[in-house]
């Protein structure tokens, strides 16, 4: 990619300058999320996930990261504190308007991929964009496709791609609509080692060459791993952050928890 025209950079200072700095793609404020019974599954967590960055969340089973997916992708709403995602606050809205802006602002990656078994690849991944309205944008589609290494499998039906290759379709559909932020949630959990550490690498990709911003929750050290940064909780907190940490890292720090010595403070 050739560098910039001296006006190029000129005018898009210019821009920042008027605008100022860009919204975080994610951001969570004194966040709590109190279900019936009284069981408090987040106590005050605050998190920010700046534009580009890959974020893993990690935590023993009940420590929270499913609900702060939740919470900050617009799928639940905190009992307290508040929700932005690409600078609008998501945690005031009805369901309708949530649901509008998840269609346009917001891609999900899950472990079951979640294709229509009936329609094909091609339609699965423009699914989004037509339930929302919007037309396809042909050149990104085909760069994204070209990217995740199904441009011949466009044709064919789910039941005829190999995990590996459903779980890219689910990450292409994620993609398709440029969303803010994709949470993936355990998105190689139904895959072998050689799948998943391939769908790692495209996730990788995305951040690194698209700019991509991804928040990951996941019980694997090893995938923790490819992300930027780790963050941990522990009895609905965030109990401790690492930046690049290695598996082996991580995997301690899980080990540590689940012995008994999680230690819950508010970031």
């Amino acid at each position: 990619m050739s560098a910039p025209h001296a006006s190029d950079a000129t005018s898009q200072a210019t821009r920042t300058a008027d605008t100022g700095p860009p919204e975080p793609a994610v951001a969570l404020s004194h966040v709590t999320k109190t279900y019936p019974g009284g069981v408090r599954a987040l106590n005050d967590v605050s998190l920010t996930v700046e534009r580009g960055e890959y974020v893993a969340v990690m935590g023993p089973s009940g420590s929270g990261k499913s609900t702060l997916m939740h919470c900050a992708a617009g799928l639940d709403s905190p009992s307290t504190g508040r929700a932005f995602i690409d600078g609008t606050e998501i945690s005031t809205l009805n369901e309708t308007r949530r649901t509008e802006l998840r269609r346009s602002r917001v891609g999900f990656v899950f472990q079951a991929y979640n294709l229509v078994s009936s329609l094909s690849i091609a339609d699965n991944i423009t699914l989004p964009l037509r339930l929302a309205g919007q037309t396809p944008d042909q050149a990104w589609l085909r760069t994204l496709i070209a990217r995740v290494g199904l441009t011949e499998r466009l044709a064919h039906r789910p039941a005829e791609l190999s995990g590996g290759q459903q779980q890219r379709a689910a990450i292409a559909r994620a993609l398709a609509a440029r969303p803010a932020v994709v949470f993936a949630d355990e998105p190689t959990g139904a895959l072998d080692l050689v799948t998943a550490r391939e769908v790692l690498a495209l996730l990788r990709d995305l951040v690194d060459g698209l700019g991509q911003t991804v928040v990951m929750v996941t019980h694997d050290p090893a995938a923790a791993a490819r992300a930027d940064r780790v963050e941990v909780m522990a009895d609905g907190c965030i109990v401790d952050t690492l930046v690049s940490p290695t598996a082996a890292d991580l995997a301690r720090r899980i080990t540590m928890l689940e012995v008994g010595q999680p230690c819950c403070v508010s970031p």
